[in-house]
């Protein structure tokens, strides 16, 4: 399981990267072209603002995964390690299935307004949309992740 858990924060932190990067190109490229030769790149801001939200969605469930999403640690420390153990099983549990809501909600939202064309750059809206729904897939398996290594860690004596 820790072999599967690693090669998706790869690729959740490849795939994050990627995102940044092409909001980094893009931004800069829209930039020079518009002060350096006055013409700007109708379709930059676009693709930048679609790229961002793929690499948050990504982000999100990497952050999740490797524990420095934002916690309230001040409740968590207070806690004895023992109830420490379910506390966490019932966050990756609600993670589990608030990640299936916002999977399902994407699909519905990106199914009933993917159809509109994006000014911009001329394709459906559907591409950046379904955006959500990728995120919302990327947090259940990050949360079925962590459930798994936490009855990994416990039917094996170690602590979570």
């Amino acid at each position: 399981m820790q072999r599967a858990e690693k090669a998706f924060k790869r690729l959740l932190a490849g795939l994050s990267g990627i995102s940044i990067l092409v909001v980094f190109g893009v931004v800069f490229a829209g930039s020079v072209s518009r002060y350096l030769f006055s013409s700007p790149l109708q379709w930059s801001e676009e693709v930048a603002k679609y790229a961002m939200i793929y690499g948050c969605m990504f982000g999100v469930a990497l952050a999740y995964l490797q524990g420095t999403q934002i916690t309230f640690s001040i409740v968590i420390d207070t806690v004895p390690a023992r109830l420490r153990r379910k506390l966490a099983v019932v966050v990756d549990a609600t993670t589990l299935v608030l990640g299936g809501v916002l999977a399902y909600a994407g699909w519905i939202f990106a199914a009933k307004r993917g159809g509109i064309v994006a000014s911009g750059i001329g394709i459906q809206m559907y591409w950046a949309q379904i955006a959500i729904t990728i995120g919302g897939v990327c947090l259940v398996i990050a949360a079925l992740l962590r459930l798994a290594s936490i009855f990994d860690k416990n039917s094996t004596g170690g602590e979570a």
